[in-house]
This record gives C-alpha cells, structure tokens and sequence, in this order.
C-alpha cells in the first residue's frame, strides 16, 4: 500500500513512466479510477500530503486535482478535514435515481425511433455480455460496473442525443456509485440482467410505453436493493 492508503498500482503511469497527458491530468485519471474502482473507503480522507509523496507534485497540483474531482461529484472539500470521499445520501440518492428514470425513459423511446439494425445488434450483444457476468461472476461486482456501462452507452449510440448523453454523463460518477451498491445485493445481478432483457425485448418489438416501463421498474428495483445496503456501506473494494 502506498502511504496514501493506495495500492500500490492505483496511479498507473503517474507512478512510473511518463505519457503525453499532463501531470495533473493523469494524476486526477488515476484518483478518479481509484474512487470509481472502490479502492477508497466512503469519507475516507484523501490527504495532501499523503498525495504528494504519492505522486511527488506539488501541493498546488495536488489541490487543483481535488477541486477537480469535487466538481465531478467523487469529492468533498469539509472545512477544517479537507478532501473526503464522497457518497451519496438517502435524499441525493433519491433525486438522482428520479433522474435517471426521466433521462433513461427518453433515451429508450428515442432509441426505438433513430437506432439503426447494427445499434440494436450492438444493445442486443451488450446485453448478452452482461447477463454473462451476472451468471459467472456475480461477485465480481467491478466486471459488473464496466458491462452495464457498455450497455447504456450502446443504448445511449442508438439514441442519438448528445443532450441526453452529457445529462447523463455528469451525472455517471454518483450513479456509478449507487449501481455498485444494488449490485452487491445477493441476487441483483440476475434479476438486473433479466430487467434489461426484457428493454432489449421491447426496444426490437418498437414497444415505447413497455420499455418506458421497464426502464422505471429496473431503476426502482435499483434503487430498492440499494437502500438495503444504505450510504457507505457497500462491501465493494474491501
């Protein structure tokens, strides 16, 4: 473990060679894979100085990648304690999950109007990828993370709306954080896998009012298995 409490690869090329970003940049990709990846306890501390010896910048790049990810959503400025992993609490997780419903609706109704064969084939073999990794490893819940990630985004290609993708995007860090905690949950995978098996099903049928209610059923279900594990408590990482 580094002496910031990070495995020893989390900062990736920061901590061995050099590549063409700038510093600051790969070191805010490096912390904003460490937090999506779990790899840092909910509130825990994310020291300056820990960081600097970490990384060997300056103090200044160190709090220029803090506010960085602050305005992401993954990290807290608390006065007098400093930078703190962020977690979404019950209200916020809330309105976030209302949220995504509303956008996810839109983009499955728009997706029935402008995707093309090759986008539902694309949706159809994300699914499958998947409902693969909810059956073999279930447990494994980071391989889990990443194949929901390509199906919506091949959900989001066949929509064809860049406003509904940056909605969404600004929002992925805090979402991404309250799917790993439904996911924990004994038994979601399966049930998520067979919610989204049922959109893909209504989506080739052209059903809009089906997968308008499959995306709300699958969110509310989401949302659901989440608050059993409530804020901060997901097991991921440890």
């Amino acid at each position: 473990m580094s002496p910031a409490g990070l495995p020893a690869d989390v900062l990736g090329p920061v901590g061995g060679r050099r590549i063409a970003a700038p510093l600051r940049e790969q070191i805010t990709d490096a912390l904003r894979r460490a937090i999506l990846e779990f790899r840092f306890a909910p509130e825990q501390r994310l020291v300056e100085r820990e960081l600097m010896e970490v990384t060997g910048v300056s103090r200044a790049t160190i709090r220029e990648v803090l506010r960085s990810l602050e305005g992401e959503g993954l990290v807290r400025i608390v006065p007098q304690r400093g930078a703190v992993v962020d977690v979404p609490g019950p209200a916020e997780a809330a309105e976030l999950y209302e949220v995504r419903a509303t956008l996810e609706s839109l983009a499955a109704r728009r997706f029935i109007v402008h995707a093309s064969p090759a986008d539902h084939a694309a949706l159809a073999a994300s699914h499958h990828a998947f409902a693969e990794a909810a059956r073999d490893r279930p447990d494994d819940i980071l391989d889990l993370l990443r194949a929901k990630d390509v199906f919506y985004a091949a959900l989001l290609d066949g929509a064809g709306s860049s406003t509904i993708r940056t909605l969404l995007g600004q929002l992925q860090a805090r979402i991404r954080l309250l799917r790993a905690r439904s996911l924990s949950q004994p038994g979601r995978p399966a049930e998520s896998a067979a919610e989204l098996a049922e959109l893909v099903t209504a989506l080739a049928a052209g059903d809009a009012a089906a997968a308008g209610a499959v995306c709300e059923r699958h969110i509310d279900n989401a949302a659901s298995s989440g608050r059993t594990v409530g804020a901060g408590e997901s097991e991921v990482g440890r």
